[in-house]
């Protein structure tokens, strides 16, 4: 007897689903797409229709534009597009991200994950294993030297940052991922807020474009105030700077190095850290010129990664994007059915 078809399989538009006729985060625009999250890279605006977890329509909304027509569909609520029956399940990565349960009419269920983490994290549902018998999972941190800390350690260490350099006359600029990183931070501080130099942070332009769909879910962010709106507003000082003295800035990677970073004064005046899970590496934090690093990521790290595939109970793993060779190969040696995925989603993007 022949073997089925895949029930999620990659060709030249995304992650196909033939049964169900719709895509899993189209990398070009398709008649059907269910996204899982709104990062650029998985969330691409001109598709048809979407269908998305209701806790991200928010985000999704930003990302895909007003006309977009979005179903938002619950945690956990089955809903059917062609023969199949499709369900959404909390990831964990960020706001209103979601795995994809696809369950076919003989009962083959395969499981999408997208980006995910088993961390704690304020500003979004937690991830929930979802038993299945194909598990396409993500390997961003796919490397056993990725074993991140506690995060709650690690937003301590921010906090006692800040102070320090408050307490030394200095500018906190930390460089964080727009959309998931930042709230996630802001978040963490609104929680810490009795222990900080200043009641509110100064955050970049585009930082600030996302951060009401989190207030619109109900998540408790830190106040934040525009750069711009400073630089508009007030007088400069003797050194023709704007002062943000004892402050913290939350602004984009992309931000470190450009003209932007002269308003806040000579290098003298600045620290500059990144939050990221690629700060584990030490040689990463130091040809990026950071004079500190944080270890906080939105994806899961090697033990997590291999924990969540044991717990799913999956007999065959699909690993994408990142270190995917290297995971697809240990779980060989551990008996399982696992290759890898070839797509273009990124490993270094906007949520690392």
């Amino acid at each position: 007897m022949p073997a089925s078809p895949d029930l999620l399989r990659v060709d030249d538009l995304g992650l196909r689903c033939e049964l169900g006729s719709f895509h899993v985060d189209p990398w070009r625009p398709v008649e059907h797409a269910v996204i899982t999250h709104a990062h650029a890279d998985h969330a691409r605006p001109g598709s048809g229709r979407y269908w998305c977890a209701e806790a991200g329509l928010g985000l999704a909304r930003r990302r895909l534009g007003a006309k977009a027509e979005i179903t938002p569909i619950p945690y956990g609520q089955p809903f059917d597009l062609g023969s199949v029956r499709v369900s959404l399940h909390p990831a964990g990565h960020v706001l209103g991200s979601a795995q994809v349960r696809v369950e076919s009419p003989a009962g083959e269920v395969w499981v999408a994950a997208g980006d995910y983490k088993r961390a704690h994290d304020p500003t979004c549902a937690p991830f929930e294993p979802i038993p299945c018998d194909a598990f396409i999972t993500e390997a961003t941190f796919a490397l056993p030297v990725y074993r991140f800390p506690e995060p709650g350690i690690v937003m301590d260490e921010i906090v006692r940052w800040w102070r320090e350099n408050a307490e030394r006359g200095r500018v906190c600029v930390l460089f964080c991922y727009a959309l998931g990183k930042a709230q996630r931070l802001l978040a963490e501080l609104h929680a810490r807020r009795e222990q900080l130099p200043q009641a509110f942070a100064w955050v970049h332009g585009s930082t600030n474009l996302l951060n009401p769909a989190y207030a619109e879910g109900g998540i408790d962010l830190l106040p934040t105030r525009r750069v711009s709106d400073r630089d508009a507003n007030n007088p400069k000082d003797a050194h023709g700077k704007r002062d943000y003295t004892g402050h913290l800035v939350l602004a984009p990677p992309s931000a470190a190095g450009s003209t932007w970073m002269r308003r806040f004064g000579p290098a003298s005046r600045v620290d500059t850290a990144f939050a990221s899970g690629w700060m584990h590496i030490r040689g990463v934090r130091r040809r990026r010129g950071y004079d500190r690093g944080f270890v906080i990521s939105d994806h899961a790290d090697w033990a997590d990664l291999v924990r969540t595939i044991e717990e799913i109970g999956c007999r065959r793993v699909l690993a994408t994007h990142g270190s995917s060779r290297t995971l697809a190969r240990y779980l060989r040696e551990q008996g399982l059915d696992a290759s890898e995925l070839e797509t273009p989603y990124e490993t270094e993007g906007e949520d690392g």
